[in-house]
C-alpha cells in the first residue's frame, strides 16, 4: 500500500475512492486534451525560467494574446514581485506515519515573510483553506524553515486578477496535520475503494465503473 501521498491523490481520494483505485492502484490513465492544460503549462514554464533570471525575450515573443495577457498580470502581482526562494520546488513531509508532498509553483518573501504562490490560468479552489494543496504545502514549508514572522499561501489567479491569501497559523497547524493524516489512513486501510455515485456524470472512469 502506498503511504506517500500528493495533494492530487488526497483530493482524488475524497472525491471518489473508486476514481482514487483505478488512478493510484491500478495506475489506469485516461488520455486527456493537451490544450486544456497547454497555457497553464506555459505560464508555469515561463514564471520557472523568469524566477531563475534566464533570458525569455524569445519566449515571450510565441505567446498568443490570451497567454501575454496572462503573463503580464503575473509580471505585474505583488507577491510574484517578492524576493523568490525557490521555483519549482519539490518538497515532502512526515504526518504520523505517512509522507506527503508535492512541488510548488514558487516561494517568495519578504525578510522572513514567506508566501507559497499557485498560479492558477482557471479556477481557484472552492474552499482555498482546506485544499489538500494548501494543507500540504503549508504543512511541508512550515517543517523545511527553521524560523519566520509568518507563513502565507497565495493562490494568484490570473483568469481575473485576483490574489487569494491563506494565513498559517498554529490553530490551522493542528486541523490541516489532523485532515491528513486521518485521509491518509482512511486510502491505507481501504480495501472496498466504493464509488461515489453522484460524481460518475463527470469522471473519465465512469464507462469502466460497475456504476458507470
Amino acid at each position: 500500500m502506498l503511504t506517500s501521498f500528493s495533494p492530487n491523490m488526497l483530493k482524488t481520494y475524497k472525491t471518489c475512492p473508486r476514481k482514487y483505485f483505478y488512478q493510484y492502484i491500478e495506475d489506469i490513465q485516461v488520455p486527456k486534451s493537451a490544450l486544456l492544460f497547454e497555457k497553464g503549462k506555459k505560464i508555469h514554464a515561463l514564471a520557472n525560467y523568469f524566477l531563475q533570471g534566464v533570458n525569455i525575450s524569445r519566449i515571450e515573443m510565441a505567446l498568443t494574446i490570451p497567454e501575454r495577457q496572462a503573463w503580464e498580470l503575473l509580471l505585474n502581482n505583488e507577491y510574484f514581485k517578492k524576493d523568490c526562494l525557490h521555483s519549482e520546488y519539490t518538497l515532502t513531509c512526515k504526518l504520523g506515519e505517512f509522507w506527503v508532498g508535492g512541488r510548488l509553483d514558487a516561494v517568495v518573501h519578504d525578510d522572513k515573510d514567506y508566501y507559497i504562490l499557485d498560479y492558477k490560468t482557471g479556477s481557484t479552489p472552492k474552499t482555498p483553506e482546506y485544499d489538500f494543496q494548501t494543507m500540504v504545502y503549508l504543512l511541508c514549508l512550515d517543517r523545511l524553515l527553521e524560523n519566520y514572522d509568518s507563513l502565507n499561501f497565495v493562490y494568484t489567479n490570473l483568469k481575473n486578477n485576483t490574489n487569494y491569501v491563506i494565513k498559517f497559523n498554529e490553530n490551522l497547524k493542528t486541523e490541516y496535520e489532523k485532515i491528513i493524516v486521518e485521509t491518509c489512513q482512511k486510502i491505507s486501510l481501504d480495501t472496498l475503494y466504493n464509488p461515489v455515485e453522484e460524481c460518475c456524470s463527470k469522471c473519465e472512469y465512469s464507462k469502466i465503473c460497475n456504476q458507470g
